[in-house]
């Protein structure tokens, strides 16, 4: 009670939720610009709702991927920044630019291999046609995506979260206004449908890119770094430096997103129903990530800027710090997730068999949010100390060697059951794969924390 009273505590305790709550906002507006694509689409129809959600699930592993790399960019920037190295800062952020703008010109040579892309999941005519253009309109937004996440990070890594909080909000707008036009048309606009959806996307991301480029550009707070003051050449070596940090990050992120991927898939032979009632678990489950996931990014912030001064008990205590606030807000979420799930899950759908189900599922998904905010803390922590590779090979171990496994068995045989749980036991799967990382990822903090104590 003494160390949690400490000035020391209570300092970072406060410098970690005025880093959050922007991130947080961000977080959660960037998520209703898909909520929005999805409802605006369907509106139009049916198969055009349907195009954008595939032509989503083509699209975001390779936004993560570039997003991954873009999150080694903080870390790096606030030990410059901790370290006094102010000097540093805008060589050491256009080396990252250059690999990031490389990587996105990469992922938009697929453009013209789109079809053969798409026809990997066999669909009917109409919507492989609209799901294909949709597709083919976002990929000419990567390289405005990577420019925005690299600003967004450059801002992030140096302290300065209200900037993307404002930005996304910018671009929330845009969205609704740009899904209107081109979606079902106006005046001279013609009404593209689902493929309008990519339209509106691309612009949107153009627009939060220069947003973004014109704040930095403008900052009197981020002018003494002077990211646009002189043009370095690009250096194999920090550009080789940032991709080797970033890329278990990507990774990770890829293995998150493709294990919730797969889960859908094998509850597909349970029928519609039974999917139906995972995906309200899910997104709801997805929404409350936020408030972890916001707390974790200010984090590696703060982890970052303590190790650049050189001072590691420092760091710990912003560990520490996150993780009361991280179970506070944890014990917050699964409570109001267990007396609110009745109203949850009635914004969603009317069936009862759906709601019966989907009912049972987010009580799973309260008792989650324990391990999930207590492993993406310690992730976030590892990549402020600059450790990712062992955070990739324990995401790894954890998702795809005990959560998946232990989902299929749950959920698919009756090996362990009198039968199969269905969507019940992938759920217990989830949480045996979030707890197993939460342990590994705890343990590998702790062995980090111990090993730079003992270098004193």
């Amino acid at each position: 009670m003494k160390n949690i009273l400490s000035p020391r505590f209570v300092l970072e305790s406060r410098r970690l939720i005025s880093l959050a709550w922007p991130l947080l906002i961000a977080q959660i507006t960037q998520m209703l610009m898909g909520v929005v694509d999805t409802i605006m689409a369907g509106h139009y129809s049916a198969t055009d709702m349907a195009a954008v959600a595939l032509g989503f699930s083509v699209i975001i592993p390779l936004q993560c991927f570039i997003q991954g790399l873009a999150l080694a960019i903080p870390p790096l920037l606030s030990r410059l920044h901790g370290n006094g190295q102010t000097n540093q800062v805008a060589h050491a952020a256009q080396q990252a630019g250059y690999l990031l703008f490389a990587i996105s010109l990469l992922v938009t040579l697929i453009w013209p291999f789109t079809g053969q892309l798409v026809a990997f999941f066999p669909m009917e005519a109409a919507l492989y046609s609209i799901t294909v253009d949709y597709v083919q309109f976002v990929l000419l937004s990567m390289p405005g995506f990577a420019m925005y996440q690299w600003l967004r990070n450059y801002c992030e890594g140096l302290g300065t979260t209200k900037p993307t909080m404002a930005i996304t909000i910018i671009g929330l707008g845009c969205n609704i206004v740009g899904n209107y036009l081109f979606i079902y048309g106006a005046g001279p606009v013609p009404a593209f449908g689902g493929a309008g959806c990519g339209i509106a996307t691309t612009l949107v991301i153009y627009t939060m890119f220069l947003s973004s480029l014109i704040y930095v550009a403008l900052s009197a707070r981020l002018r003494r770094y002077g990211l646009f003051s002189q043009l370095h050449r690009p250096a194999l070596k920090p550009i080789w430096r940032t991709f080797t940090l970033g890329l278990p990050v990507a990774m990770t992120l890829l293995f998150e997103v493709t294990l919730f991927a797969v889960v859908a898939l094998m509850l597909a032979p349970f029928g519609a129903t039974t999917v139906a009632a995972h995906q309200i678990a899910l997104n709801f489950s997805a929404m409350m990530f936020m408030c972890p996931l916001s707390l974790g990014m200010a984090l590696s912030i703060r982890v970052g800027y303590r190790m650049g001064q050189g001072n590691p008990t420092q760091a710990k205590t912003v560990v520490k710090a996150g993780l009361l606030i991280g179970m506070c807000v944890a014990t917050f979420t699964a409570s109001f997730t267990l007396i609110a799930k009745s109203t949850i899950i009635s914004l969603y759908t009317q069936d009862e068999t759906v709601f019966a189900l989907a009912n049972t599922l987010l009580f799973y998904a309260a008792i989650f949010q324990f391990s999930d905010a207590t492993q993406v803390l310690s992730a976030n922590a590892l990549r402020g100390y600059k450790d990712t590779t062992s955070m990739f090979i324990i995401t790894f171990i954890a998702y795809w060697l005990v959560g998946l496994p232990v989902g299929l068995v749950l959920g698919r045989t009756d090996w362990l059951t009198s039968e199969p749980l269905s969507a019940v036991g992938f759920w217990i799967g989830i949480i045996a794969g979030l707890s197993c990382a939460a342990i590994l990822l705890g343990g590998r903090v702790v062995y980090i924390q111990r090993r730079l104590s003992s270098a004193l």
